[in-house]
C-alpha cells in the first residue's frame, strides 16, 4: 500500500487504508429573504456562530446564526455614505471580519478598512489610502494570504501601470506600496494570478509567449515585491521548455518559502491538455526552481475521456480547481472536467425582450487528483467519477466543494441539478484511497445547493449557502464523528 503521511494546510491526513468510519450532521437555517442584494458573504468564528454579511448595494446588513443554525441576531453596518462600494471581507484573526472599501471624498476616492467584532461591533477603523485625482474610480482586485491576515490590494493604470499596495490587518497598518511599470502588458493575454504570502511579499505572475508557433518563446513571468526583497522590485522568468501552459494554478508555501504551481500543459493543439506539471521555485534564490513535466498515460486518459482505448488523443474541458500543500513540501493537484456549450440557432434560442438568447448547456464532470512529491515525482492519481449537467444558470449548482477534515480531503457534490436530488462525497485519505458516500437527499427540503460558494468554518465544519425562489439558506455539514 502506498504511504506518505502528510498535512493538507494546517489538516492532518492520516493513512486509513481503504476503509472509512463517517458520519455527518446537517442543520439548516431558517430561509432569508434575497431581494436586491448584489453579493453576500459567509464566515465563522471561533465559538462555532456563522455571520452573513449582505451587500445590498447602498445598504449592509450581518446576520449572525449560532451553532445551531438559528437567527441570533442582525445588525446595520454603516459606511461612509458617498458611493461606497465593497472591496473584500474576510474573516479577522481571533474572530469576527473586516470590510474594505472604497468611497467619494469631494470627488475624489478613498480606500478605507474597517475591523468588527464577531458581533458586528465597529472596533477599528483606517484609512489605507487617498487618491489625488477626481472623478478617477480605481477598478481594485483584492487577494488575501493563506491566514487571512494580509490584503494585497491592486489595480492597473494607463495600461502597463501596476499599483500595489500591501495592508497587515492584525496591526492595521501599511506595509508597503508600489508602482511599477511592467512594458507590453496586455492584462487579458499575459495575467494568470496574484499572489500575497503571510510575510506580505506580492507574487504577481505572468505567461508570456503562450501561443501554438511561439513553444521556445513561452515563459512564466514572475515580479515578486515585499519585506523579502529588501523594498526591491525582482523579476525572473522560468522557461517552459517548449511546452504550453494549458491551464495552471499558484499557491504560496507558506511552511517552506516557496512558490507552487500545478499544470496542465499542450503541445502542438493548445485546445486540449496533453500532459501536467510540477513547479516550485524557492523563495531563497529563485534560480533554484523545479519543473517537471509528465505526460498522461493512456489508461488515465482513457477512464477521463471514457474510451475503453484511447491513443494519446490528450483532455479537453479540464481546469485545475486547487492545489492542496503537504507539510512535507508536495501538493496534489485538484482538476475537473467541465465545458460550455453554446447553442446559438434561432430554433435552439430563448426569446426575451433583448432578443433571442443562446441555450448555454454545462457539463462538470469527472474530479482526477494527482500527488505529488516534493522533488515533483508522482505519488498517485485517482480519477473520481461524477456527470453534472444544467442549462442557462450559469452552473452555480454544479462542480464542488473541498472540505478538509483532520483525516481526510472530502469532495462534497450534487449528484444531479435538480430540486430534488442526493448529495454525495468522496473521502480521500493521504495515501490516495478513497470511498463514496452518500450525504443527505434534498428531497422536499427546498433545497438547491451552491457546493462551489461554500466555506469552511471549522477543522470538521463547512457552510454551503442554498438558494432556490429568492430565498436563501445556510447548510451547515459537519463531519466531527468521523474516525
Amino acid at each position: 500500500m502506498k504511504k506518505s503521511p502528510f498535512y493538507l494546510s494546517c489538516f492532518l491526513i492520516s493513512l486509513l487504508g481503504s476503509h472509512f468510519v463517517t458520519a455527518q450532521t446537517v442543520t439548516v437555517s431558517p430561509s432569508v429573504v434575497l431581494r436586491d442584494e448584489a453579493s453576500y458573504d459567509i464566515f465563522g468564528d471561533d465559538n462555532g456562530n456563522v455571520l452573513l454579511f449582505k451587500n445590498k448595494t447602498s445598504e449592509f446588513q450581518v446576520q449572525g446564526f449560532d451553532a445551531n443554525m438559528n437567527l441570533s441576531w442582525e445588525k446595520d453596518v454603516e459606511l461612509d455614505r458617498k458611493s461606497p462600494l465593497i472591496e473584500g471581507v474576510v474573516q479577522a484573526d481571533g474572530g469576527g471580519f473586516n470590510l474594505i472599501y472604497q468611497f467619494r471624498q469631494k470627488l475624489l476616492p478613498v480606500l478605507k478598512i474597517h475591523r468588527y467584532s464577531p458581533a458586528a461591533n465597529l472596533i477599528d477603523s483606517i484609512t489605507i489610502k487617498r487618491f489625488d485625482q477626481p472623478f478617477f474610480t480605481p477598478t481594485f482586485e483584492v487577494e488575501f494570504s493563506e491566514d487571512k491576515n494580509i490584503a494585497l490590494i491592486w489595480f492597473i493604470k494607463e495600461q502597463n501601470e501596476i499599483n500595489a499596495l500591501a495592508f497587515d490587518m492584525r496591526q492595521m497598518k501599511l506595509l508597503w506600496e508600489k508602482t511599477f511599470v511592467q512594458e507590453g502588458l496586455q492584462l487579458h493575454r499575459d495575467f494568470l494570478q496574484t499572489i500575497v504570502d503571510n510575510n506580505g511579499n506580492m507574487h504577481f505572475i505572468l505567461s508570456k509567449g503562450n501561443n501554438p508557433g511561439r513553444h521556445r518563446e513561452h515563459v512564466i513571468e514572475v515580479l515578486d515585491f515585499g519585506p523579502d526583497t529588501d523594498s526591491l522590485l525582482r523579476r525572473y522568468a522560468i522557461p517552459m521548455q517548449e511546452y504550453l501552459t494549458y491551464d495552471v494554478k499558484f499557491v504560496y508555501d507558506n511552511l517552506h518559502h516557496s512558490l507552487k504551481a500545478g499544470g496542465l500543459y499542450s503541445i502542438d493543439n493548445p485546445g486540449k491538455a496533453e500532459g501536467f506539471y510540477f513547479l516550485s521555485i524557492d523563495q531563497t534564490g529563485p534560480t533554484n526552481n523545479l519543473l517537471k513535466f509528465y505526460p498522461f498515460d493512456e489508461n488515465f486518459e482513457a477512464v477521463l475521456n471514457e474510451k475503453e482505448k484511447v491513443k494519446k488523443r490528450g483532455i479537453p474541458e479540464a481546469s485545475v480547481q486547487h492545489l492542496v500543500m503537504r507539510t512535507d513540501g508536495g501538493f496534489i493537484m485538484v482538476g475537473e472536467l467541465n465545458k460550455e456549450f453554446q447553442r446559438g440557432t434561432t430554433s435552439t434560442s430563448i426569446y426575451s425582450r433583448t432578443g433571442f438568447k443562446p441555450v448555454i448547456d454545462y457539463y462538470y464532470d469527472d474530479i482526477f487528483l494527482i500527488s505529488m512529491h516534493p522533488d515533483g515525482s508522482v505519488h498517485w492519481k485517482d480519477i473520481l467519477h461524477k456527470k453534472q449537467y444544467s442549462q442557462d444558470d450559469n452552473a452555480i449548482y454544479a462542480s464542488f466543494f473541498m472540505a478538509k477534515t483532520p483525516s481526510a480531503l472530502r469532495f462534497v457534490y450534487n449528484d444531479e441539478i435538480k430540486h430534488e436530488n442526493t448529495v454525495s462525497e468522496y473521502v480521500v485519505s493521504g495515501n490516495g484511497d478513497f470511498d463514496r458516500n452518500a450525504v443527505m437527499s434534498t428531497e422536499r427540503k427546498d433545497l438547491q445547493l451552491r457546493f462551489r460558494d461554500g466555506v469552511q468554518v471549522s477543522g470538521y465544519d463547512f457552510v454551503v449557502p442554498s438558494e432556490r425562489r429568492n430565498r436563501l439558506k445556510l447548510v451547515r455539514i459537519s463531519f466531527r464523528g468521523e474516525k
